[in-house]
């Protein structure tokens, strides 16, 4: 059976929350000011879709399909993106509060994270080849056996990486970030 097809909506304001979203494959729509928390994405299918100010906290993301999808000004706690489609799986996030969400073995290659706060953010064996952390709050963020190659942390803050633990090569810190790195070393960095 065929899942229902919508494109170039625009959707303010809608509860999903008490209404659930209609299964589909939704195509380059918006959605602003909505809420998901605790909804049922699941199997649900986003293309080029934008979501702004909406609360996605908790919603259960089973199979769910983000291809070029972008997240602004969302609050989107404790979701389990590990739980995606991996199909063509491409976001981007500005201004977004992602904490206690696992994005756990999942490719984000040169996916753009933008004055986002990432606490506690499992990116656990996850492929962050050419990421870019601009402003980004990494505060307990989980990075372990995780590709990070060319990816961007110069204004990143807050971060813990192992480099034994992680490939860095030629990703990008500023001098202020050090700390973050040599902090498994136990060394003593003095200005």
């Amino acid at each position: 059976m065929a899942l229902p097809y919508f494109e170039n909506e625009d959707y303010q304001k809608i509860d999903y929350a008490v209404s659930p979203i209609p299964k589909g494959k939704y195509e380059n729509c918006r959605f602003v000011n909505c809420n998901f928390l605790n909804a049922d994405l699941s199997s649900v299918h986003f293309t080029e879709c934008e979501f702004v100010g909406c609360n996605l906290s908790m919603a259960k993301l089973s199979q769910t399909s983000f291809c070029t999808v972008q997240f602004k000004d969302c609050k989107m706690l404790g979701l389990h993106f590990d739980h995606c489609n991996e199909f063509l799986f491409a976001v981007s996030f500005e201004n977004c509060q992602l904490n206690l969400s696992s994005c756990y073995g999942l490719k984000l290659k040169k996916t753009l994270f933008k004055n986002t706060t990432l606490q506690e953010v499992d990116f656990s064996d996850a492929d962050l080849t050419q990421a870019t952390f601009d402003q980004c709050d990494l505060l307990n963020a989980i990075f372990d056996n995780t590709l990070l190659e060319k990816a961007d942390f110069r204004t990143a803050y807050n971060y813990i990486i192992h480099p034994e633990k992680n490939r860095l090569k030629k990703a990008k810190f500023s001098v202020s970030g050090l700390p973050g790195l040599l902090q498994h070393f136990d060394i003593e960095i003095v200005d």
